[in-house]
């Protein structure tokens, strides 16, 4: 007798378990990447469809189970966690891969069955089948808003206004290209890597197979940086032999930017693990920079600096199109906890600059709080300091991208109508 039991199509597992780790276990995606052992497996154009999927469920999670409801007249089983995140994945491929229905399909009841979830097995396919007819005629009901937490529509509705809110919901649920910065010649690495030059000098290609596979990679000739994060280092103009040190270095592309522009850095940051990675970063670019692995808060040195570059930890909320799983796990709490922690640092490393000396204070977050509220509050309480104001022609002319104050304040779609970057705060603060 034939054997008609399907296969499991692997990439769609691992992107299953990826979900069930980091909606189940409360991981961030690079931490549910680690510990899959499958995902090591796959080659790499299956661990490219199996991540793909699984962040694509991650930004669209709002839209996909409302999607899905409708498809559902019962409502979603409960407990049924598996159940609940195949349908998930074949949604998404559905809806916003441009996915082969059919594939799809088949693929999420074979998963089902592989799951010991037979009882599921006809919901499944019923489900499915008539979410692919009639699924992306009910999508238009449900606006991109809907991917995001409350506390975070609030936040940026109430500080940057409805129609800029919506454009970030809309450039955050992107898939990001992949931006280089280059130690030289941007026109020529752009041409040997098939990609264009942006307004900040960083050029964007996409993403296609292995990174260190790209022509200049083993010879050091450059290094993957979004775009948005290249423009706060810029903010210090000429460096040639200034003493810069570079807080919460890790993994190091502005440290990196700080050596190409002539400067002697010192690179602190608190991790370990991170001070090693920067370490072999700087190596593979031939780079050197003094590096310390210390917490800043308790760091004590009698040296003072040119500059100081604090890219402080934040909620990353700037960086929702790589790191979606901040849709997730982050937290109103968790921006007033940060808030915290970055006053602390910025008062430390302000007293290690010396008089004249500037200091660009930097975040990855969207979020005022962490922004231009912690700006606000450090030249209240410190009389020595005073704001630098950015010029529209130190970052490249983007466009919109300087706040009344004169800080630096980068969202998503800032670049041009096309392209996306990661959101960015900086503020420029000279010591009297």
């Amino acid at each position: 007798m034939a054997n008609n039991k399907k296969i499991v199509s692997l990439p769609r597992a691992v992107a299953l378990d990826l979900l069930n780790s980091i909606f189940g276990k409360k991981r961030t995606l690079d931490q549910a990447i680690f510990t899959c052992k499958t995902f090591s497996t796959l080659t790499p154009s299956d661990k490219g469809f199996a991540r793909l999927l699984a962040v694509t469920v991650i930004r669209r999670a709002g839209q996909i189970d409302n999607v899905i409801r409708c498809f559902l007249s019962t409502g979603m089983p409960s407990g049924a966690r598996d159940f609940k995140n195949i349908l998930r994945l074949a949604c998404a491929e559905i809806l916003f891969l441009d996915g082969k229905s059919h594939a799809a399909v088949d693929s999420a009841v074979t998963l089902v069955e592989a799951k010991k979830l037979p009882h599921y097995k006809g919901l499944a396919n019923a489900v499915l089948r008539r979410l692919a007819s009639e699924g992306k005629k009910k999508l238009k009901r449900f606006p991109v808003r809907l991917n995001y937490p409350s506390w975070l529509i609030d936040s940026w509705t109430n500080h940057y206004g409805l129609d800029k809110a919506e454009k970030i919901f809309e450039a955050c649920v992107r898939e990001p290209m992949l931006d280089i910065s280059v130690k030289s010649d941007p026109s020529y690495w752009a041409k040997k890597l098939d990609g264009q030059v942006l307004a900040s000098g960083s050029i964007r290609r996409k993403f296609s197979g292995r990174i260190e596979n790209l022509p200049g990679y083993d010879e050091g000739a450059w290094w993957v940086q979004d775009a948005g994060a290249t423009l706060p280092v810029q903010l210090f103009g000429k460096l040639d032999g200034a003493n810069v040190l570079d807080v919460c270095a890790a993994p190091g592309g502005k440290t990196a930017q700080l050596l190409c522009g002539g400067a002697n850095v010192t690179a602190i940051d608190i991790s370990k693990v991170r001070i090693r990675r920067l370490k072999e970063n700087l190596d593979r670019l031939g780079l050197k920079a003094e590096l310390i692995h210390a917490d800043i808060k308790k760091w004590t040195t009698s040296r003072l600096f040119d500059f100081i570059f604090l890219d402080a930890p934040c909620s990353a909320t700037g960086t929702i199109r790589r790191n979606p799983d901040v849709l997730i796990h982050k937290t109103y709490e968790d921006v007033q906890k940060l808030s915290i922690v970055q006053m602390e640092i910025l008062q430390k490393v302000s007293k290690l600059v010396r008089p004249g000396g500037q200091l660009v204070y930097c975040t990855c977050s969207l979020q005022y709080e962490e922004g231009e509220a912690q700006v606000d509050r450090f030249l209240s309480k410190n009389t020595g300091f005073s704001r630098d104001p950015i010029s529209l022609h130190e970052i490249g002319s983007v466009s919109d991208a300087i706040n009344v104050n004169g800080d630096l304040r980068l969202l998503p779609y800032h670049l041009n109508q096309n392209e996306v970057v990661d959101g960015f705060f900086a503020s420029r603060l000279t010591r009297k």
